[in-house]
């Protein structure tokens, strides 16, 4: 059985939202926040999981456009520069479906560190 392709990918008014809609019926929001501390960019994710970096600060990110890459995969380009994350479907899907559990781990992370958000 192929993975669920998406039918809707869009940002809300205020940049902070992604929907993200598979064919299987699903249909994911996604903060901004979430995507820019979890990108899939070896900038914040690293060439192995001991060098994963606990991006904080980013409260109030945007997301300023969104860039196709081929048909399997997104670019988020954020308000702060960043765009180096190739977010691909079965990565955004994973993050809409995993959602609270990411997000307590990342909250956990700023904790341990004394980072914030």
């Amino acid at each position: 059985m192929a993975d669920p392709w998406p039918t809707e990918l869009g940002v809300d008014k205020d940049r902070r939202t992604l929907k993200a809609g598979f064919d299987n019926g699903k249909t994911f929001e996604l903060p901004a926040e979430l995507l820019r501390v979890l990108s899939p960019s070896a900038e914040v994710q690293g060439h192995s999981p001991d060098q994963r970096v606990t991006v904080p600060g980013k409260k109030s990110v945007a997301i300023a456009r969104l860039e196709p890459v081929g048909n399997y995969a997104v670019r988020i380009v954020f308000d702060d520069g960043h765009d180096t994350g190739l977010y691909t479907w079965s990565y955004l899907r994973e993050l809409g479906e995993k959602r609270a559990e990411r997000w307590q781990a990342y909250l956990a992370e700023l904790a341990a560190k004394g980072l914030s958000r």
